[in-house]
C-alpha cells in the first residue's frame, strides 16, 4: 500500500532551461518547493518554503496555477509519493540559497540527464513542460 506526501513546486522557466535547487539533504536538484504543511494550502505552503530556500518572497497574485505532478517521491521508501501542485512564476529578482540549499540553477533537459541524482518529479514537469510548449 503507498502512501502520499503533498507538496507544492514553483516553475520558473527562463531562455528554455528550468530553475531547480539543490538540496544539500538530499543531493540532488529538485523544484524550489517542499512539503505542505498542516493547515496550510499548497500556496501558502511554497510561499513559505520558496522563503526559507531562497530568501525569495512572492504574492499570491504573482503565481498561477499549472498542474499536478504525480511520482514516487525521490530517496524516500519505495511505496512513497509525491502529489505536487505546480505554479508559474516570472522570475525577476536576486535569489539567494537558503540554508537547506546548496545552490539554484537553470537547467534543460539534457544537462539535467547528466546529474547523477535523477528525480522521478522533475523529469515528469521536464516532459509535460514539452508537452505543454513551455519548453523545446
Amino acid at each position: 500500500m503507498s502512501t502520499s506526501i503533498q507538496t507544492a513546486g514553483l516553475v520558473v522557466v527562463r531562455d528554455n532551461k528550468l530553475l531547480l535547487a539543490y538540496s544539500k539533504n538530499k543531493n540532488a536538484w529538485y523544484l524550489p518547493g517542499g512539503k505542505v504543511d498542516a493547515g496550510e494550502t499548497s500556496l501558502q505552503s511554497l510561499q513559505r518554503e520558496v522563503w526559507e530556500e531562497l530568501t525569495l518572497q512572492i504574492e499570491e497574485a504573482e503565481l498561477s496555477y499549472y498542474g499536478h505532478i504525480t511520482a514516487p517521491a525521490y530517496g524516500e521508501n519505495v511505496n512513497l509519493i509525491m502529489e505536487q501542485d505546480c505554479y508559474l512564476y516570472d522570475l525577476n529578482k536576486a535569489i539567494e540559497p537558503g540554508n537547506e540549499i546548496g545552490a539554484v540553477q537553470f537547467f534543460d533537459s539534457e544537462s539535467y540527464a547528466h546529474e547523477p541524482a535523477q528525480v522521478p518529479g522533475v523529469l515528469e514537469l521536464f516532459k509535460r513542460l514539452k508537452t505543454d510548449g513551455l519548453l523545446v
